[in-house]
């Protein structure tokens, strides 16, 4: 596996700004004033709680649509954010979005195990999708998904809000710089304790499995962009007490480190039972901290020796990492670029976990394929 790094260069480059200026000679390209329009499927605590709020905040995105199973609660959320109640769907209905010329984007809110149908659905429905993470429940499903949107001409991206968000990309920025000297360790520990046992993360049919797949990409995704480099092979292993009720199906913590080419190693914890949300780059001269690292708000970061030093980064390249995250698919619509974070690279962290949970299950080292 490798990096994009010219691509990634580019946006770290630029301190994670995006390019406003029009490309093209599409219908799109012609009309720059025009904000992309937005369906949420999906209105669950993430879409209607984080999304959706968040288009006030953008300059290139709208919400026009909402898919939910829920018609009463579509229609409030509907008036309450003014789309129009012809632009509310349900599952049933969701192919019909193709005869909607206000929707251009798509965005996945469900639970792992739909992302799939939804995201090459509504490819075949001539739109582009952007998906949560993590991407699917296995890496064929991510290949299929790929497939899908490459055959109908579609942008896919994942929702890697972090590429976006200021502390995470001058952490980046500073450690490409050589601020704490040759990178030698990587840690990060994600985790939040995790409460009713019926809750859909908990079951493994509709997450795809425990931690590791909801907090634990965010300590996976990290020590990949972090450094820079992706790594050549896993060694892991899975604590989970089966008597509670709350993992008869799925991982509460895994560890698992990572090997990378240049000699770094990335150690990283994922848990259900323990809250904690740091990121630590340790170099030859010093170290870069984040702590919380990846949260909706809030974050902080250290730069040096110790905690001495506290930094606060200059903005990112949108108001906040949603808005910055929305506005990206939109301007890489109208430019005809591709997502620096676009579907091979939620395939790449479905890939690295499914040898993560071979590891822990196998109690062995796995060389991971290029």
């Amino acid at each position: 596996m490798t990096v994009d790094l010219d691509r990634r260069g580019f946006v770290l480059a630029a301190g994670g700004a995006i390019a406003a200026s029009a490309m093209g000679s599409s219908a799109l390209a012609q009309t720059p004033a025009r904000k992309l329009g937005y369906a949420i499927v999906g209105l669950g605590g993430y879409g209607l709680g984080q999304i959706i709020p968040q288009f006030k905040n953008c300059e290139h995105s709208r919400l026009v649509a909402l898919v939910s199973g829920d018609p009463a609660k579509a229609k409030r959320v509907a008036a309450q954010y003014g789309v129009p109640e012809k632009n509310i769907y349900s599952y049933e209905s969701y192919d019909s979005i193709r005869d909607n010329p206000d929707i251009d984007i798509v965005y996945v809110c469900l639970p792992v195990s739909m992302h799939a149908e939804y995201t090459i659905r509504a490819a075949k429905a001539g739109k582009h999708v952007m998906c949560e993470k993590p991407m699917a429940l296995s890496s064929k499903e991510c290949e299929a998904m790929i497939a899908a949107c490459r055959q109908a001409g579609k942008k896919l991206m994942i929702g890697y809000r972090c590429h976006f968000e200021p502390y995470n990309l001058e952490a980046i920025r500073r450690a490409r710089a050589g601020e704490i000297g040759k990178l030698r360790y990587f840690r990060s520990e994600h985790g939040y304790t995790a409460g009713d046992p019926t809750a859909w993360r908990l079951k493994k049919a509709m997450s795809g499995g425990g931690s590791i797949m909801d907090i634990g990409i965010y300590a996976l995704q990290a020590a990949r962009y972090m450094t820079g480099e992706e790594p050549v092979a896993v060694y892991a292993k899975e604590t989970t007490d089966r008597n509670d009720p709350r993992f008869r199906e799925v991982e509460d913590m895994i560890e698992f480190q990572l090997e990378f080419p240049s000699g770094v190693i990335g150690s990283c914890m994922s848990m259900y039972s323990a809250n904690r949300n740091q990121i630590l780059l340790m170099g030859d001269k010093g170290r870069i901290e984040l702590e919380p690292a990846t949260n909706y708000t809030g974050q902080r970061m250290w730069v040096g020796k110790g905690r001495e030093n506290e930094i606060t980064p200059p903005p990112g390249p949108g108001k906040n990492q949603f808005a910055g995250q929305l506005d990206h698919l939109s301007q890489c619509i109208r430019e005809n670029r591709e997502p620096i974070v676009a579907g091979e690279e939620g395939l790449r962290d479905i890939r690295i976990i499914e040898a993560v949970y071979q590891s822990a299950r196998e109690k062995r080292r796995i060389v991971l394929k290029a």
